[in-house]
C-alpha cells in the first residue's frame, strides 16, 4: 500500500497503536500551534490534551476520531506539555500512560483510567512513583506488562543515572556505553512499578554496547516494543539523526541486538512510530511534517505497510 495520511484536518503525532475489540486505536499527541519559539528542549512541543482514533480498514477505512479523552487540566499534578503516551488492556480496563510536566517542570509518567479504549481517561492524584522521563510504551506477555520510556535532551533522560537525579545533566562521552532506554515491570494493579526500572542494553552486532557517539544508531527517544516468531523487536528513534531503528533479543528485558534502519529521516525534525499486526499484516504508523510545509512542530500521522524478510529481519520504508 502507499503511504497513507490519515488524520488530514489535524495534527497529530507520535502513535501509539493497538488491536482492541477488533479495531484499530490509535493514541497520538496533538499538535498545536502554542507560539513558542523552537529550541532543542522542545518547549514548542506544547499539547494540551489527546484525541483518540480507530478504524477497520487500514487501507481505505474512514478514520473515527472519538474525541478529547484526557486534558492538561484534568490532571490533578500537571505542569505543561502532554507529550507521547500508551494504552494497555487488562481485566476491562484500559489504562493511559502520558509524560507529564509537573509543576517543577520535571517530566514524569501518569496513570489515567478508562472503561473504555477511547476513554474518557480519568487520572490518577499523582504521578508514578519513581517515574520519570517520557515516551512510555507498554507490551503485554504472558499476563505481564512492562513498560519501555526514556528520552535525551527534552525528555530529560540524561538528567538521571541508577533512577536517581544528578544536580546536573552529563551525557557520557562519544566512546563510552550510550545513555540506556529504560524498561520496568508494571505493578498487578497496572498503576505503579513493581520493580526498579532497569537499563536496555543495545548490543552491535559483535556483542559491545552501541556507544554515545554512535548517533546514527544509539537510542535517543521512542521506545516501542512489538513480538513476531517469538523474537522481541525494540525499536526507536535515533533523535537528532532521524533514524527509526530496531534491535532484537529474547527476553523483554533483553539484551537486545542492533539489527538496522527501518525508516530513515523524513521531513521534520523528531520521528515517532509504532508498529502493530492487523489483520494479517504489520503496518508502521509514523509521522511527518509535509502536510504543514515543514513546520516541525505540526505533525501530521501516517501509516505503511511494514515488510518481513523471511529470517525476520524488517525490510526497510522508503522515507516518502
Amino acid at each position: 500500500m502507499k503511504t497513507r495520511y490519515l488524520v488530514p484536518g489535524d495534527y497529530m503525532a507520535d502513535p501509539a497503536v493497538h488491536v482492541f475489540d477488533g479495531k484499530l486505536y490509535i493514541y497520538p499527541s496533538h499538535d498545536r500551534e502554542s507560539g513558542i519559539p523552537e529550541n532543542d528542549n522542545g518547549d514548542h512541543f506544547d499539547m494540551n490534551d489527546y484525541h483518540v482514533f480507530s478504524l477497520e480498514d487500514v487501507e481505505t477505512g474512514e478514520v473515527t476520531d472519538h474525541g478529547v479523552a484526557l486534558r492538561v487540566e484534568d490532571i490533578p499534578w500537571a505542569g505543561r506539555q502532554l507529550w507521547d503516551c500508551d494504552v494497555a488492556h487488562k481485566d476491562g480496563k484500559y489504562y493511559m500512560y502520558f509524560p507529564l510536566k509537573d509543576r517543577n517542570d520535571i517530566f514524569r509518567i501518569g496513570v489515567a483510567v478508562a472503561d473504555r479504549p477511547e476513554g474518557p481517561f480519568v487520572p490518577q492524584p499523582d504521578p508514578i512513583r519513581g517515574s520519570y522521563s517520557i515516551d512510555p510504551a507498554v507490551l503485554e506477555e504472558g499476563g505481564k506488562y512492562y513498560m519501555y520510556f526514556g528520552g535525551i535532551w527534552g525528555g530529560q533522560l540524561q538528567r538521571y543515572r541508577s533512577n536517581k537525579a544528578l544536580e546536573a545533566a552529563a551525557f557520557p562521552a562519544d566512546g563510552e556505553a550510550a545513555i540506556c532506554p529504560k524498561v520496568v515491570r508494571l505493578s498487578d494493579d497496572m498503576l505503579g512499578f513493581a520493580e526498579e526500572p532497569r537499563d536496555l542494553i543495545i548490543l552491535d552486532p559483535n556483542g559491545r554496547p552501541l556507544t554515545q557517539g554512535d548517533t546514527e544508531r544509539r537510542f535517543f527517544e521512542a521506545s516501542w516494543m512489538h513480538k513476531r516468531g517469538g523474537k522481541y523487536y525494540y525499536s526507536y528513534s535515533t533523535g537528532d539523526t532521524h533514524n527509526i531503528c530496531y534491535a532484537t533479543g529474547d527476553s523483554p528485558y533483553g539484551p537486545f541486538t542492533y539489527q538496522g534502519v527501518i525508516l530513515p529521516p523524513v521531513l521534520g525534525w523528531t520521528t515517532h512510530h509504532a508498529i502493530v499486526e492487523y489483520k494479517g499484516k504489520w503496518y508502521l504508523f509514523h509521522h511527518d511534517c509535509v502536510p504543514s510545509g515543514g513546520k516541525t512542530w505540526l505533525r501530521s500521522l501516517k501509516v505503511v505497510e511494514l515488510e518481513y524478510s523471511e529470517d525476520g529481519t524488517i525490510l526497510q520504508v522508503p522515507a516518502g
